[in-house]
């Protein structure tokens, strides 16, 4: 966290929290979210703004109950997740790399939806790989030690045998069967924080 955002919080502790006006897209986009696209559940605006951006990532965290926030100055601004609490991206030089910009080190188990939507889990932080990403990994999928073919892959997402598993950095992290709808629940984030008692 910046030292500038810890004085201000020193300096004015009982500012309100802000919910629904930030948003972390699918692919790892911040997007403001005015009143408009709040009322018409629209994605909102990117933020490409450079310094934003980075300010934004370097004071990203979360609360005791799975909430992820900005903490803006004093004030949290709680973050809407597309997916999960962070997104992972290919990188020719650095494998996987989180939307905040820290490289992935190494995978310590990893998720596959029914919709072949792939999340890993790397120094406890819950990352969806980008949809636009996948394919290159799917290349390092593996079922009892074999290449996973695209047909042995759907029928192990049909329930059918075989241990999945994700090579990354010479290294095999387990695969299991998640559904969508339950990410969030298993994987202990909440996707709309609200504020407590709510």
């Amino acid at each position: 966290m910046d030292d500038i955002v810890k004085k201000a919080m020193a300096k004015w502790p009982d500012v309100p929290h802000c919910y629904g006006w930030l948003a972390l897209d699918a692919r790892g986009n911040w997007r403001m979210r005015d009143e408009r696209a709040q009322h018409l559940n629209l994605p909102g605006d990117k933020v490409v703004q450079v310094a934003l951006l980075g300010f934004i990532n370097r004071n990203y965290l979360s609360d005791e109950r799975g909430c992820w926030f900005f903490q803006n100055g004093p004030q949290r601004v709680f973050v809407n997740l597309e997916a999960t609490p962070y997104i992972a991206r290919t990188d020719p030089a650095q494998g996987l790399v989180l939307h905040t910009g820290e490289p992935v080190a190494s995978i310590a188990r990893a998720w596959m939806t029914e919709n072949g939507e792939l999340i890993v889990e790397s120094a406890g932080k819950i990352a969806q790989v980008d949809d636009r990403d996948v394919a290159q990994l799917m290349a390092t999928l593996e079922i009892d030690g074999n290449s996973a073919s695209d047909e042995a892959l759907m029928g192990w997402l049909d329930g059918g045998p075989g241990r999945l598993t994700l090579r990354y950095r010479d290294q095999a992290a387990p695969v299991e069967r998640i559904g969508r709808d339950e990410v969030a629940t298993r994987l202990q984030f909440v996707r709309m924080p609200a504020p407590a008692g709510v």
